[in-house]
């Protein structure tokens, strides 16, 4: 068995990682330029995707949970801290109501 195929039965299956996600995003400095790293890790501490951008925006975000959604399906709740970015780019997706603001 090939791993697109482990993956695609994974996501079909709605395994582990649907119940809730926390995402974050830290500083980190790369060739001495600011850039973010955002991060979504599961329930029970995996990390699930990890993406570098040079801005910290709607449009960051929502490629980052586009990307993540995509690959692992949708989760029951998620947790963020306060970034508006969050806010809005689940606006988009639709899944507003599932947002948890914590710190």
């Amino acid at each position: 068995m090939f791993a697109a195929e482990i993956r695609k039965r994974r996501v079909h299956h709605r395994s582990y990682s649907q119940w809730r996600w926390h995402l974050d995003e830290v500083f980190v400095r790369i060739n001495g330029a600011t850039h973010y790293l955002w991060r979504a890790v599961n329930h029970e501490g995996e990390v699930l995707e990890v993406f570098a951008t040079k801005c910290r925006n709607r449009r960051a975000a929502l490629k980052f949970l586009k990307r993540t959604m995509k690959r692992y399906g949708q989760p029951w709740s998620i947790v963020t801290d306060r970034l508006r970015s969050y806010g809005a780019a689940m606006k988009v997706i639709g899944n507003l109501e599932r947002q948890e603001c914590g710190r």
